[in-house]
């Protein structure tokens, strides 16, 4: 294979004539790297590191320079790469940009969403409110292979000759991720509606929820960006719909701080899930970390989930291990 880097900035390993690949965040960029799979001639190069918010992302020179260099970006899209516009004109970028949201039906920003970022607009000029939808397409798993597909066929597009290694490549991966789908809804069906209940940091599991039948009780942040932070009634809200709902769990996330679902768990009297237990959201984990890949973050949520409803999850398959 001719270095699919995960890390920022130029590949080093790139050659004359390598399809220069560079992708925005941790899962589009796991996602590329399992459709170019060991096809020579492609390198992939990651801007937004392991555990690092999509929405505080900040290029660096070396990003910008690997950036100007590619033939190719992937994006998530529906907004959540706020700052793309900026770092395409800083470094120059001309290629051809696969925007991995295509055919996916988007969710409508939540009132709740909007009361929040009309608030935090009067007093805070940063924050964004991702007019464009949900932005968190890839917690649904259906998505993800949508996404797969497509990155597939727009690589495919920008340099034919790869085609078929690439669209063999998308095929063996949207495999997999069908017998993770199977696998995640076999285990939630399992466990009572009633029971399927879940609190996080922020609202980034719309689509999840959505998907395999959970009831979305609430967000510390109630809001898409993590950025954001819960005002004190927010707090009350939640606590009080915790308390009232039956819920057992609240759940940080990887590359949030913990300290407000500590908080709000001490309040309502539960269980939080953070540190190693943290869900991985915005981001993927770091290398040997149960997140360090789209699949294995996904086990890892869902796992943890399950156990925090009381539930056992069935054994793994073995080609999602």
């Amino acid at each position: 294979m001719v270095g699919c880097t995960p890390t920022g900035g130029s590949a080093d390993g790139a050659a004359a004539g390598d399809l220069k690949v560079v992708a925005t965040t941790t899962q589009v960029a796991d996602l590329t790297r399992n459709v170019v799979g060991d096809t020579a001639g492609v390198v992939v190069t990651q801007l937004i590191q392991p555990n690092q918010s999509a929405h505080s992302y900040d290029p660096s020179v070396a990003d910008l320079t690997a950036l100007g260099e590619a033939d190719v970006l992937v994006i998530n899209g529906v907004g959540l790469e706020e700052w793309l516009d900026d770092a395409i004109s800083a470094s120059g970028f001309d290629g051809v940009t696969i925007d991995s949201d295509e055919g996916i039906e988007i969710q409508d920003i939540a009132a709740g969403e909007e009361d929040h970022a009309d608030d935090k607009a009067a007093t805070d000029d940063a924050e964004h409110s991702h007019q464009g939808g949900n932005p968190h397409i890839w917690t649904d798993v259906s998505n993800a292979e949508t996404m797969a597909v497509t990155i597939a066929t727009g690589l495919s597009d920008a340099q034919p000759d790869l085609a078929p290694d690439v669209e063999a490549n998308a095929t063996a991966y949207t495999g997999r991720l069908a017998e993770l789908d199977d696998w995640i809804r076999t285990n939630i069906d399992a466990v009572p509606a009633e029971q399927r209940l879940l609190v996080s940091n922020h609202d980034a599991f719309g689509y999840f929820t959505e998907a395999y039948g959970i009831t979305y009780v609430g967000s510390i942040i109630p809001s898409f960006d993590d950025n954001a932070e819960p005002s004190a009634a927010a707090i009350d809200e939640l606590v009080d719909a915790i308390t009232a709902t039956g819920v057992k769990a609240v759940f940080s996330e990887a590359s949030i701080s913990p300290k407000a679902a500590d908080t709000i768990a001490g309040e309502a009297g539960v269980s939080v899930y953070s540190g190693e237990d943290a869900l991985y959201s915005d981001s993927l984990g770091a290398r040997h970390s149960d997140g360090a890949t789209y699949i294995s973050s996904q086990l890892h949520n869902v796992g943890l989930i399950l156990e925090s409803w009381g539930a056992e999850p069935t054994a793994v398959p073995a080609d999602l291990r």
